[in-house]
């Protein structure tokens, strides 16, 4: 079924997207604008982000079912917080020099 007629995105497309990001994180929050960003789109009316909203809740809600009855086995998360962490350079980001204090 198509979701998004603005991009034509596809209900299976996006299901897929949602099912690739709770593999890599069950516990992660996914917003359409993450999807679409995974599937090189951007929200151009944004009328099927409350569709998009409701199908998140669905696969999300079935994937937890599954690793509740032991059908996935759930990925471990230690390695992804580490890896964030090298992004967040705080003087980098804010283009600060070392030497500046804020307060």
């Amino acid at each position: 079924m198509l979701v998004c007629h603005c991009n034509v995105i596809a209900e299976r497309e996006i299901r897929q997207v949602i099912r690739a990001f709770l593999k890599a994180d069950p516990w992660a929050v996914i917003v359409p604008a993450k999807i679409y960003r995974e599937l090189g789109k951007r929200g151009r009316c944004c009328g099927c982000f409350p569709n998009v909203v409701d199908i998140i809740t669905s696969v999300t809600e079935e994937y937890h079912l599954q690793i509740a009855q032991g059908l996935i086995e759930p990925a471990t998360t230690d390695a992804r917080p580490a890896a964030r962490q090298d992004k967040r350079l705080g003087d980098v980001n804010e283009r600060r020099s070392t030497g500046n204090r804020a307060a």
